[in-house]
């Protein structure tokens, strides 16, 4: 498993994402629960978003110290192009929080909490798929193949699926945990559970919580084979993926209201993951650079998101979000 990662650069990031993750928490501690505004997701998005450009300048300058300029800048635009891909990715995980959160009727001073654990989740689950995947990758070299063939039949599922509504009602593990599970009529504050003659009964946010782990190993699912297309060297995807999940609360608070007008996006989204599986497939055949896998990458999302503005939704699909 080649990495450009020593053990002086792991637990420097390391150490970056706990003290990132321990001061968010913190901030979100002393502000209690509580709506958050657009100015204050703008913030927060800013932030994010200005760590991972800055981490990535900081790996790219460091790097041309180590290595021949042209691999630096290479490198550098590998973990542009999955941080790019991922945090797209993100913004159609967000709406499937959005539309899980409109389900349940979760009050908006309480998703804050969910979606630390979703992104806590989102972070875990992905550094044991990486590392899983990685290893398998410097094993057995067909296992890209396999990943280009899932991303490719992801990518049609997903084009086909694009301006459908998901029916939750029809959710087998949903389902699942209705019929299995004591249930409590409402909420009760941020609890997860309470006791109730002497039972333990499960509020609506413990349902939330566990569809958004749901999600967050399904969205685990799509993204790693679609960065592993990129480079396969597991720091590149790690820290790109940590990034791209990091701002994720602040990007949903941030793009919440903004699920219909970028109806188009799964369009994009969809193309990405045809575009990278075909890639995948291709590796030993066509060399694409990275620079045009990059250029690509922004072209379709920037295209669907900009579509989305010039064409207004469907009557129908308008009918049936307010259905």
């Amino acid at each position: 498993m080649q990495t450009i990662g020593t053990p002086v650069m792991w637990a420097a990031f390391a150490a970056f994402i706990v003290i990132a993750l321990a001061v968010d928490l913190l901030v979100l501690r002393q502000n209690g629960p509580h709506k958050v505004s657009a100015r204050e997701a703008l913030t927060w998005s800013a932030v994010w978003i200005a760590l991972a450009l800055l981490f990535n300048t900081g790996l790219w300058w460091y790097l041309k110290g180590q290595m021949p300029g042209v691999d630096a800048d290479r490198i550098g635009l590998e973990f542009l192009t999955g941080y790019l891909v991922e945090k797209a990715l993100a913004v159609d995980n967000i709406f499937i929080f959005l539309m899980l959160f409109t389900y349940f009727g979760v009050p908006a001073a309480s998703q804050q909490r969910v979606l630390v654990f979703g992104v806590l989740g989102a972070i875990a689950l992905r550094a044991i798929m990486i590392f899983v995947g990685a290893a398998l990758i410097a094993q057995f070299h067909w296992i890209l193949y396999v990943f280009g063939l899932f991303l490719l039949g992801t990518g049609a599922k997903m084009l086909w699926a694009a301006g459908q509504q998901p029916n939750l009602e029809n959710n087998p593990v949903l389902r699942w945990l209705t019929t299995r599970l004591p249930l409590t009529r409402g909420y009760h504050g941020e609890s997860l559970w309470i006791g109730e003659g002497g039972r333990r009964r499960y509020t609506p946010l413990f349902l939330v919580l566990v569809m958004i782990g749901v999600t967050d190993v399904i969205f685990a699912v799509d993204s790693i084979p679609a960065i592993f297309a990129i480079t396969t060297d597991p720091f590149i995807v790690l820290t790109s993926n940590v990034f791209a999940v990091l701002g994720l609360r602040a990007l949903y608070f941030l793009l919440a209201g903004m699920a219909e007008k970028f109806h188009l996006l799964s369009y994009g989204l969809a193309c990405v993951l045809i575009f990278i599986g075909a890639k995948m497939l291709l590796l030993d055949v066509v060399k694409i650079p990275v620079a045009l896998s990059l250029g690509v990458v922004a072209a379709l999302i920037g295209s669907a998101m900009l579509l989305s503005l010039w064409i207004p939704p469907r009557a129908a699909d308008k009918a049936q979000e307010a259905a």
